[in-house]
């Protein structure tokens, strides 16, 4: 395929890049909009019990978890006060009449219920629940809500405003001016590095160019997912991140072995030939494993996981098109004209085997592998340790800055009302008959939950229940728990819902033995749930990443070794980023610094996005540095001289993109969101060390051991991966044939048209 693409880019270089713009306008156009269509949620599994429960609880009952949480202050000293008394009254009834209001509680319609007053008795509680058409519909209407009556709120009474659908809104609202400070401080500072790494503007340039098409289109394929599929707002920083990483990284393989060709005195027209056969096939498998490895999140069922499978294939599938179609286009325009508005020395002449600092990197190593290799990997495992003591739990509001309003809001609920209120289990049970006719069992059941540990009480059509005694007879309210042939139970949790505490709790509720059927919903379920329905999917996505990278790796190279090596090598790179990422973020350490709430806890999906994305970026270094090694190689170099000039050719370059990439990521843990904070610094640090530590040391150390032998596939391998047809070939006449074609600016720098 390249050896056809590669004149055909030469000869219509100028209608690729019309096409390219006008792509790049439309895609412009259609996807410049779509941070408004995309969501904020997308953390549940739509099959998971919780789901399932929380879905029959608004189908049957009307009820559900309250999105909207109003914290009424009194102005007069107490929420008993007769003046705050009816104004809490009087507010919980106008709420009730709100359009897409469909349930209201309060501290004051509950008959004074003394969980939801702190103990002071200066503030009190109101819950609201908020319907729509869809989830972000309903947290919209929430949002509307809570900036009307908290604007108007005089009197007796001072409301703050918070719940999940306030939480959901800042986390996206801080995620939006995150993405536009996080642009603005790396791309000047990408440009500036590309200029010192290329020596000119021009050259320069171009990976920005790659990345910004990238990303444009990746924004304009979700902006179309969003018509038949739910789409997570945080996909948005894996595109932009992941778009310019990838662009820099391909667009330095790619500019670079097309000066290096002009230097070995190779034609424009050869020269890009050349370098599409040679880079561009690296970019191209590289891209593959990249959308590999992101492509496994799809086996995964909540929709913020599956969103970056969209995204991150997007991006690597149009950074690859960009830096193997559109940017030889380019380059068979400018052809010397590449290194215009050079900046410094840049050394004109190729590197020549056996000389510079990889190459004696590389040899060093190999005179001393297996201590050095140890060395390393004990280092590795070294830094990975913590991760042996990962919590997982789920994001909730102390993901935003501490001095976000909302956050405030849900501390003060947090530190000054001991019961969870707003956290509640449901106990859903349908089809058991008349729930009346069911009192006594229904009474021994919430008894029985009542007891659990973590539990304050239990609410229920026959009363309240506290430690496994009922201590109240059923009220009026209690209607709220019957319905036809249907009954559920409010089980108040006393331990932080989202936490090993809370979880515990959860997984004890739902073992107490129930006269009926029953289905558990509420955040404390949410987070057994979601750990459920991750890790029982993490072996599949694992071997889907193996099988498929293994596969692809064999057909590339025709050698078992090599892909073995290389998935090894990959997951070891990730021990260090794993170990800081609970050492730093769960733990709690440089949170002053870092401006983050640690929780204890690390988000249940953050390991395996991590995972996905720097596997493969990871394997995006392997085959650039593999594929100059086995070219090396080919061309009749020893096994240790084809690995030292590989490395010496790519081992600049790959550190450059290794710099370039991190400071993408590292510019995205300015975010204010935790977990996007976690997401930058620990990519970055994997990238760099995957880099700086696994290409200088591992991978020469593994070559050195095993020789020829790395080479090696059985016959029948080896004749279907000769069949298939992936290998190396030569170059020379096809080159020629292009290279007799005048095109743009010669390698003498003539010769126009």
């Amino acid at each position: 395929m390249l050896r056809r693409l590669a004149p055909v880019l030469v000869r219509r270089r100028r209608a690729v890049l019309v096409v390219a713009l006008v792509a790049l306008v439309f895609a412009g156009a259609y996807g410049g909009g779509v941070i408004e269509n995309l969501s904020g949620g997308g953390f549940s599994d739509p099959n998971a019990e919780s789901t399932k429960a929380e879905d029959l609880l608004a189908e049957r009952f009307g009820a559900g978890d309250p999105n909207l949480v109003l914290v009424a202050t009194a102005t007069g000293g107490s929420v008993d006060d007769p003046a705050a008394v009816e104004a809490g009254l009087e507010l919980t009834r106008r709420l009730a009449r709100e359009p897409g209001v469909v349930e209201t509680a309060s501290y004051w319609s509950l008959g004074n219920a003394p969980p939801l007053r702190n103990a002071d008795g200066t503030r009190a509680l109101v819950f609201v629940r908020t319907t729509g058409e869809d989830e972000d519909a309903l947290h919209d209407r929430a949002v509307e809500l809570a900036e009307a009556y908290v604007a108007e709120a005089a009197g007796p009474l001072q409301l703050q405003a918070g719940g999940e659908s306030l939480v959901f809104d800042q986390v996206g609202s801080t995620i939006e001016s995150d993405l536009r400070r996080a642009e603005a401080i790396a791309l000047p500072i990408t440009l500036v590095l590309l200029v010192l790494v290329f020596g000119s503007v021009v050259a320069a340039s171009l990976p920005l160019g790659v990345g910004i098409m990238a990303i444009i289109g990746t924004f304009a394929v979700l902006q179309g997912l969003t018509e038949v599929t739910e789409v997570s707002i945080f996909s948005i920083n894996l595109a932009t991140a992941l778009g310019l990483g990838l662009a820099i990284d391909y667009s330095l393989f790619v500019v670079s072995r097309f000066r290096e060709e002009l230097a070995h005195g190779h034609g424009t027209a050869a020269a890009v030939v050349r370098t599409v056969r040679t880079a561009g096939r690296a970019v191209l498998f590289s891209a593959a494993t990249v959308a590999i490895s992101l492509a496994a999140l799809l086996v995964f069922p909540t929709p913020f996981l599956r969103s970056f499978a969209y995204a991150g294939i997007a991006v690597a599938v149009l950074a690859a098109v960009g830096a193997v179609v559109v940017l030889p286009a380019m380059l068979a325009v400018l052809g010397p004209r590449v290194d215009a508005l050079a900046v410094g020395r840049r050394r004109t002449r190729p590197v020549e085997p056996g000389t510079g600092v990889w190459h004696r990197i590389a040899t060093t190593v190999m005179r001393r592998p297996l201590s050095i290799a140890t060395a390393v990997v004990a280092f590795l495992v070294l830094l990975g340790l913590p991760f042996l003591g990962i919590d997982f739990g789920l994001p909730d509001d102390r993901v935003l800055p501490a001095g976000n309003d909302v956050r405030a809001v849900q501390d003060v609920i947090r530190e000054e009302f001991g019961s969870r209120e707003s956290a509640a289990l449901a106990v859903v049970a349908d089809g058991i008959g008349d729930p009346a006719a069911r009192s006594a069992e229904i009474d021994a059941y919430a008894a029985a939950l009542s007891g659990v540990d973590g539990v304050a009480r239990v609410d229920a059509l026959t009363g309240t229940y506290v430690d496994g005694v009922r201590v109240a007879d059923s009220s009026p309210v209690a209607a709220r728990f019957q319905a036809p042939d249907a009954t559920w139970l409010s089980v108040v949790p006393d331990v932080e819902p989202v936490s090993p505490a809370g979880e515990r709790m959860a997984r004890d509720v739902r073992d107490v033995p129930a006269p009926f059927e029953v289905q558990v919903a509420g955040p404390s379920a949410e987070l057994v749930d979601a750990k459920h329905s991750v890790f029982s999917r993490v072996p599949l996505a694992g071997a889907i990443i193996a099988a498929v990278t293994f596969t692809v790796l064999f057909l590339m190279f025709g050698s078992l070794l090599v892909p073995f090596k290389a998935v090894i090598l990959n997951l070891l790179s990730l021990t260090a980023t794993f170990g800081a990422m609970v050492w730093i973020f769960q733990e709690g350490r440089f949170t002053g610094v870092l401006d983050f709430t640690a929780t204890g806890t690390t988000d249940t999906t953050t390991p395996i996005l991590m995972f996905c994305i720097a596997f493969g970026l990871s394997m995006d270094y392997e085959v650039f540095l593999l594929s100059r090694i086995k070219e090396e190689h080919d061309h009749g170099a020893s096994t240790v001289g084809s690995v030292a000039s590989g490395l010496e050719r790519t081992g600049r370059i790959l550190t450059a993109a290794a710099v370039l990439i991190g400071v993408v990521f590292v510019a995205f843990a300015t975010s204010g969101v935790t977990f996007i904070k976690l997401f930058g610094l620990g990519m970055a640090l994997a990238v760099l060390m995957d880099a700086f530590l696994i290409r200088a040391t591992l991978v020469p150390a593994f070559m050195a051991v095993a020789g020829d032998a790395k080479w090696w596939a059985p016959g029948p391998l080896r004749r279907l991966q000769a069949r298939i047809d992936l290998g190396e070939h030569a170059l020379d006449d096809d080159a020629a044939a292009v290279q007799a074609e005048p095109v743009g600016v010669g390698a003498s720098g003539t010769g126009a048209r």
